[in-house]
């Protein structure tokens, strides 16, 4: 939770407001925000957005549980995906150890009172209007913005003139596409502004906490032994990772991440130094 609410008190005070910031730089304008809403009151599943789930919804992916992340990729050279399943494989790989060293028995779950208790709560009182909801039982683009979005022309958050038809606007396009690409673009308030905000959601503090690192904090938490093990294991191995991914980014077949004018993909890199890096997972959502 460090720096969680935060920067989620923050994003209300200026990103997401009425008037704010996402509403007065990207296209659909003062309804941006409550487009988004009504889409994700529809749309949004908890158990399909994360990995593996995602890729198999999407067709990028088929069922193969003899892999790490239980799923094998239609496209081998996809970065995002390839490098995330390894992270969420490590993640699960970490998050059931844990959960077997205290419940190794399925009956030790159901007859914890304190935990059946908590379940109760979260589906009937703070979770009451989802109860019946059939997901029950079930990072990497946020530091990579300023260096693909800190430049407007290569993304920008709305464009100010329509595509010309046919007629004197035209006919303009079509002898200098340049021009009229330049003067469709955001004002220099509203490219600046975005570029601020870009900046600051890609930039590690000094004090940031990384995925792969034992912390304190492990150690005052989790006082037994075994769980500490868990810990520095998975430590070790996300550094593996780091160096698959490293290697991955060498390898001249992978053509999304190796070649001419074609970046290295770092974005799941599990460590980082601070600044505008473009790569790093931290421990919580933290700017």
């Amino acid at each position: 939770m460090r720096y969680t609410m935060e920067i989620n008190a923050l994003a209300r005070q200026s990103l997401i407001n009425g008037g704010g910031i996402i509403e007065a730089c990207f296209s659909p304008g003062k309804y941006a925000m409550e487009i988004s809403s009504a889409a994700y009151k529809s749309l949004w599943r908890f158990d399909k957005e994360a990995l593996p789930a995602d890729l198999l919804q999407r067709g990028m992916a088929v069922e193969d549980p003899t892999v790490p992340g239980g799923v094998k990729l239609v496209i081998e050279d996809y970065p995002y995906a390839a490098d995330g399943l390894l992270i969420w494989a490590a993640i699960k790989e970490l998050v059931e150890s844990y959960v077997e060293h205290y419940y190794s028995e399925p009956n030790s779950i159901s007859s914890d009172v304190e935990l059946q208790a908590w379940w109760d709560e979260i589906k009937n009182k703070g979770h009451h209007d989802k109860r019946k909801e059939p997901w029950w039982p079930n990072l990497t683009i946020n530091f990579g913005q300023y260096p693909f979005g800190g430049y407007p022309p290569n993304r920008p958050t709305l464009m100010r003139k329509l595509i010309p038809r046919e007629g004197a606007d035209y006919e303009k396009f079509l002898q200098n596409p340049e021009y009229t690409f330049l003067t469709s673009l955001p004002t220099q308030l509203q490219a600046t502004k975005v570029m601020a905000v870009q900046d600051t959601l890609s930039t590690h503090s000094p004090d940031e906490e990384y995925l792969n690192q034992l912390h304190h904090i492990h150690r005052l938490s989790f006082n037994d032994p075994e769980v500490q093990k868990l810990f520095e294991r998975f430590s070790v191995k996300l550094e593996e990772i780091e160096r698959i991914i490293n290697q991955r980014n060498k390898n001249i077949q992978l053509k999304n991440r190796n070649g001419a004018g074609v970046p290295p993909y770092e974005l799941l890199l599990p460590s980082s130094s601070y600044g505008v890096t473009g790569r790093g997972i931290p421990n919580s959502i933290s700017i």
